[in-house]
């Protein structure tokens, strides 16, 4: 059995990861959406997409509409990759004795 990825296990990004990878690959989530998604606040969501941006799981895109910011969050390849690698994980640990 491998071992699980300890950025991506932790609660709150692995749903961002999931949410992330439903979409396709060049597709984005609004910061405000994935609030409401994950029901979080901004600090706490922040504080997990730095985590997960320093690990080159996703890319965020800060701009401007007018003049309110707007945060858009996508999963990279490496993310991609590394939540595939996790749930394979999970479903080793869901599966044993089967």
């Amino acid at each position: 059995m491998t071992d699980g990825n300890p950025i991506i296990h932790q609660a709150t990004r692995l749903r961002i990861m999931a949410a992330l990878n439903k979409l396709g690959p060049d597709a984005a989530l609004d910061f405000t959406r994935l609030k409401v998604i994950l029901e979080t606040t901004d600090g706490n969501l922040g504080t997990h997409l730095d985590a997960l941006e320093k690990a080159g799981y996703i890319a965020v895109d800060k701009s401007f509409e007018g003049r309110k910011p707007k945060t858009r969050v996508k999963a990279t390849a490496a993310g991609r990759r590394a939540f595939a690698e996790h749930v394979a994980y999970l479903r080793e640990i869901i599966d044993v004795g089967d």
